[in-house]
C-alpha cells in the first residue's frame, strides 16, 4: 500500500507564486510538469461494495487487492475522478490519522488509471449511489527535488497553493517524513495552511462549486 504525507501552504497570489518559483530555482529545483487538472469529488454516500464490483473489469488483480485493502483498512474515504494530460484516473483516498482523506496530512492512497472517460467512469459512482460533492478545476506546475514531490497550482476558488508530499510504502515513517517537510517549508518561507482553515475553505467551495469551477473566481476565507 502507498501512502503519503501532504502538507499545503497558501499563496493566494501570482506575486507569492513567483517568489516560490524563485526560491526552488535558487536550489535547482526545475519545473518537471505543467498541465491543466479536472477533479470531481464524490460523497461517501454510496454502496461501496456495488462500486468495487462495477469497477471490477477495470482492474487487474494486484490494483483490486490494493483497492479492496484502501476500502477496508482506511477511514473517512474520499473519493475521485479526474482527468490530466488526457487521461483518466480512479482516485480513493483515505485517512490513517485525524485529518480528513480530502485534505488531510497522513492518507493511504489509491490512484490508478482507466481505460474510460471520465464521464463515464462518473455514472460508475453515481451507478453505485455516490452523489456528487464538488467539481475542482486547477492549473498545475510539478516540481521535485530528492524524494519530495512539490506543485504550484492554481485554483478555482483558493487561488495558488502549493503542495509538498513525500510518498513511502513505509507506515511507520509517516511521522518523520512530516516532520522533513516542514523543514524544508521552512527554509523557503512558507507557513502550513491550518487543517481548520483548510477545512473551512474546503466546506465553503463544496457549497458553492458552481460559481468556480472552471473559472478565474477566487475567494478568501480566514
Amino acid at each position: 500500500m502507498k501512502y503519503e504525507v501532504e502538507i499545503k501552504s497558501l499563496l493566494q497570489t501570482e506575486e507569492n507564486a513567483q517568489k516560490l518559483r524563485g526560491k526552488l530555482a535558487e536550489q535547482g529545483i526545475k519545473m518537471t510538469n505543467k498541465y491543466s487538472q479536472l477533479n470531481h469529488y464524490f460523497l461517501s454516500n454510496g454502496d461501496f461494495a456495488k462500486l468495487e464490483e462495477k469497477l471490477a473489469s477495470l482492474f487487474d488483480g494486484e490494483k483490486k487487492e490494493k483497492l479492496k485493502k484502501i476500502l477496508e483498512k482506511g477511514k473517512d474515504h474520499s473519493l475521485r475522478t479526474r482527468e490530466m494530460n488526457g487521461e483518466v484516473f480512479f482516485v480513493v483516498k483515505a485517512s490513517v490519522d485525524d485529518t480528513t482523506s480530502s485534505n488531510g496530512i497522513l492518507r493511504m492512497e489509491f490512484e490508478e488509471k482507466v481505460d474510460i472517460s471520465l464521464e463515464k467512469l462518473d455514472n460508475i459512482l453515481e451507478e453505485a449511489g455516490f452523489g456528487y460533492q464538488a467539481k475542482w478545476s486547477r492549473d498545475r506546475e510539478e516540481y521535485g527535488k530528492d524524494d519530495f514531490y512539490i506543485t504550484i497550482d492554481k485554483n478555482a476558488g483558493y487561488g495558488y497553493l502549493s503542495e509538498f508530499e513525500i510518498q513511502t510504502e513505509n507506515e511507520n515513517s509517516l511521522n518523520d517524513a512530516k516532520q522533513r517537510i516542514l523543514e524544508f517549508m521552512g527554509e523557503l518561507e512558507l507557513v502550513e495552511l491550518s487543517q481548520d482553515r483548510l477545512e473551512r475553505m474546503f466546506k465553503f467551495y463544496n457549497e458553492n462549486w458552481r460559481d468556480y469551477y472552471g473559472t478565474e473566481n477566487v475567494f478568501n476565507v480566514e
